[in-house]
């Protein structure tokens, strides 16, 4: 009979268990609006059910999406007016940028696309070196070498001479990148905030989301950005490093103007979110100017802060209405099957498509994963390019009327789980130089040779794409 009772009581307690998990989830999905796709959706009910004890803990620790928390009324103002349809690339990308309550298109000037490391790292110095009232830095990692120490320093010292400087890390990517010196940099002057970090209310679902965004900020009216990271690979390398460090190839840009202004209002909303000063982030429609500009750049915010997915909908919808070529290249390429058959169709509709990548990332699970989709790619036509070094650019170019560069990689991460800054380019001279900086990275390129795989490799490819969020 006590055998009985004690069976009766656990079955009620894992009961109670399964339905606080199945309750939880519920309740933060729609408070939240996470979105999920309905594959993630399954698993994570199958997964509380069967294996409450486990997944529950793992559900709060990395189960959010989206953090978002808005009124359904708030909500409601963000749709705007239908726009008119438009065939143009282009065009229907802005068109359904403004749709998603995405800034609209601005003017700038004095883009310079950086050639390498050695001009990007005169570059980042100039606009250091030039402001004059405030200084702005956002990165997800700051190395822990020449390259680090000289930013480092340079802060250090823009802080001394009275420039208000703020520093915005990622709250994992300060450990990526080695040890760094705060309480020198918080003595000097620079106001330090880390984003996120993992061990401070692990409970609230945000150890997943990391800010990938990088921007340096003078005065408000300059920026600096990309896809570099503040470590001595991302510009020049480091021989003298052991073990020595090779300078990667990366994209960077610098521009003034009025879209500079929109960058370091979203580096405010990221700075307040890392401060703690507001609890409610979500990105507020900016009001389209009456006199729009016909060939400037819009900025593309990507993240848990955005109420949708905006660039991952951009590139579905720009690779859609693709009608010459589509030429991108990116470090990391484990896209979802929605992506992928954006590409693949692309292709097979007559579409020159070309995906520049290194052989080898620096990633090993991600060089993993690639391998299925690069096999369909291949087998639609489409056309892939492997460097013999590493590649750590993010940029696609869509026939001669649209170039979308920045921080995002072609991955899910970058996609549905990474804080991101991309820049949409529309002047068909800013779209042809980036074109150019593409394909001139290309002729160094090797084609990517397609081989069906074994069934231990096919097993081993599977595995890895299942955890493909984390890579």
């Amino acid at each position: 009979m006590s055998a009985t009772v004690t069976s009766n009581h656990w079955v009620t307690l894992h009961g109670l268990v399964v339905l606080l998990g199945l309750t939880v989830f519920a309740i933060a999905s729609h408070t939240r609006r996470q979105r999920r796709h309905p594959s993630a959706t399954i698993a994570w009910i199958i997964s509380l059910t069967l294996l409450p004890y486990l997944a529950l803990p793992l559900y709060l620790l990395v189960g959010t999406r989206k953090n978002l928390i808005q009124a359904p009324s708030q909500m409601m103002k963000l749709a705007p007016a239908k726009p008119h349809h438009s065939s143009d690339p282009a065009k229907t990308f802005q068109n359904l940028a403004f749709a998603m309550g995405l800034p609209p298109v601005m003017s700038l000037d004095q883009l310079v696309i950086h050639e390498d490391g050695r001009a990007a790292l005169q570059n980042l110095r100039s606009v250091i070196a030039g402001a004059v009232q405030t200084l702005d830095v956002c990165t997800f990692l700051i190395g822990s070498d020449v390259l680090g120490d000289e930013v480092i320093e340079s802060l250090i010292r823009k802080a001394q001479q009275g420039v208000q400087v703020r520093l915005l890390i990622d709250g994992l990517g300060i450990y990526l990148g080695g040890k760094l010196h705060l309480r020198k940099l918080s003595a000097a002057g620079v106001r330090v905030r880390l984003f996120a970090p993992p061990l401070r209310s692990p409970m609230k679902g945000h150890v997943n989301l990391r800010n990938h965004r990088k921007m340096v900020i003078a005065d408000q009216q300059k920026i600096w950005a990309g896809g570099r990271n503040f470590a001595a690979e991302y510009f020049v390398g480091d021989a003298a490093s052991r073990p020595p460090k090779t300078a990667w190839i990366d994209l960077t840009f610098d521009f003034r103007g009025e879209l500079a202004c929109q960058c370091h209002r979203q580096f405010e909303q990221d700075w307040q979110l890392a401060t703690g000063s507001r609890k409610d982030t979500a990105y507020q429609p900016i009001a389209v100017t009456s006199s729009p500009v016909k060939h400037g750049a819009q900025f593309i915010p990507s993240g848990p802060d955005q109420l949708d997915d905006t660039v991952y909908c951009l590139l579905i919808s720009s690779c859609f209405n693709a009608k010459k070529r589509i030429l991108a290249t990116t470090p990391y390429f484990v896209p979802d099957a929605t992506f992928l058959m954006a590409l693949t169709l692309a292709a097979r509709r007559g579409v020159e498509v070309d995906l520049l990548m290194p052989r080898q990332s620096n990633h090993r699970l991600a060089d993993i994963a690639r391998h299925a989709a690069l096999r369909e790619m291949s087998a639609a036509g489409a056309r892939v390019w492997m460097l013999p070094g590493m590649i750590h650019a993010k940029a696609i170019v869509i026939d001669d009327e649209l170039a979308l560069t920045g921080s995002a990689n072609l991955d899910e991460r970058s996609f549905f789980l990474n804080y991101e800054l991309m820049i949409a380019f529309f002047d068909p001279a800013d779209v042809e130089r980036f074109g150019r900086w593409i394909e001139a990275n290309r002729k160094h390129a090797t084609p990517y040779r397609s081989q069906p795989p074994h069934v231990f490799r096919e097993f081993v490819e599977g595995l890895v794409r299942w955890v493909a969020f984390q890579l």
